[in-house]
């Protein structure tokens, strides 16, 4: 996640990903980059995890963001999948459970190609801070 105006590090990222012929970018960024997490949660998520806005225009490759929850260390693998445009679902998730998501990016290139991925618990839906 980009944290200066020029969007420095994904940039640089991009970079060296066409120099050097990489065909995939797997990225993340933390749930609310398209303000698509309602209500209270949404606003609390807005003022302490800050958002980044940051696109990744122009790329010849396969680019894979994902949007991360707030994370926490259960022993689950337990997730909703969204998509740029649905609301996010689920407030936390597991680490392992991105960690299934990535796998299965790996194993079919086709999931989540040049999408943009919302990787939350269904369990913690509705909560108005991270479930850890």
């Amino acid at each position: 996640m980009d944290h200066d105006q020029t969007n420095r590090p994904t940039k640089n990222i991009i970079a060296a990903a066409k120099l050097n012929g990489v065909e995939r970018v797997v990225e993340t960024s933390l749930l609310g980059l398209y303000n698509e997490v309602p209500g209270e949660f949404g606003d609390w998520n807005r003022d302490y995890g800050g958002t980044d806005r940051s696109t990744a225009g122009g790329v010849c490759f396969n680019l894979y963001p994902l949007r991360l929850p707030w994370l926490n260390d259960r022993p689950e693998v337990n997730y909703t999948l969204t998509h740029r445009h649905d609301q996010f679902v689920g407030v936390s998730g597991s680490r392992r459970s991105i960690a299934d998501v990535v796998c299965r990016i790996i194993a079919d290139p086709s999931l989540g190609a040049n999408d943009s991925l919302g990787i939350g618990d269904p369990t913690t839906e509705g909560a108005t801070r991270p479930v850890y």
